[in-house]
C-alpha cells in the first residue's frame, strides 16, 4: 500500500550554516561596526540566544538571520519568536527556539484535516511524523497538495513516498 511520512525537521548542520554565515555579514556590515552582537546556537535544545545594543539591532539581526536560514533552506516558520526580549544591563537578550519535530497537538490538528479532506487514506500518528496511507498515490499527493494550504505555522516535509 502506498504511503508517506509528514514530519517538521531542521537540519542542524544547516542551522549552524546560517547562524556562521549571519555573524559573518553583521561583522561586515556598517550599522553594526562597534556594537555587542552574540549568537549561540545550542545543538542539543536546539534553542538561539541572541544579544545585541538594542532592540532595533535586535530585530535587524534576527531579519538578517531568517533571511540567510531561508536560503539554507529552512522555513521561517521553524523559528518561534514569540517570547519577548529582556534587558540585561546595556544589552539586550533574546532566546529563539527552533522548531524541530512535531508535537502531539499539531499532529493531531494534522490528522483532522486529512480526515475532513474526504479522501480515502488513512493517517497515524508515530511519535513525532504523521503516517499517511491510502489505496492510490494520486490521493496521497492530493493530500500533500492539501497540506501546503492549511496554514498551521509550521514547516512541514514530506518523506519516504513508498508504492
Amino acid at each position: 500500500m502506498p504511503s508517506f511520512d509528514i514530519v517538521s525537521k531542521v537540519d542542524a548542520q544547516a542551522l549552524d550554516n546560517a547562524v556562521n554565515v549571519t555573524r559573518k555579514e553583521i561583522t561586515n556590515r556598517f550599522d553594526f561596526k562597534d556594537t555587542h552582537v552574540v549568537i549561540d546556537f545550542d545543538k542539543k535544545e536546539y534553542r538561539l540566544n541572541i544579544e545585541t545594543d538594542g532592540d532595533m539591532k535586535m530585530e535587524q539581526l534576527i531579519d538578517v538571520l531568517i533571511s540567510r536560514a531561508h536560503k539554507q533552506g529552512i522555513a521561517p516558520e521553524a523559528f518561534d519568536l514569540s517570547k519577548e526580549g529582556h534587558q540585561s544591563g546595556k544589552v539586550w537578550k533574546k532566546e529563539v527556539s527552533v522548531r524541530n519535530g512535531l508535537k502531539q497537538e499539531d499532529a493531531k490538528k494534522i490528522v483532522k484535516h486529512i480526515k475532513d479532506s474526504g479522501l480515502k487514506v488513512q493517517a497515524s500518528i508515530n511519535d513525532d511524523l504523521v503516517r499517511v496511507t491510502g489505496k492510490k498515490i494520486d490521493d496521497l499527493q492530493t493530500v500533500i497538495q492539501a497540506s501546503k494550504g492549511w496554514g498551521l505555522g509550521i514547516p512541514l516535509q514530506y518523506e519516504n513516498m513508498r508504492s
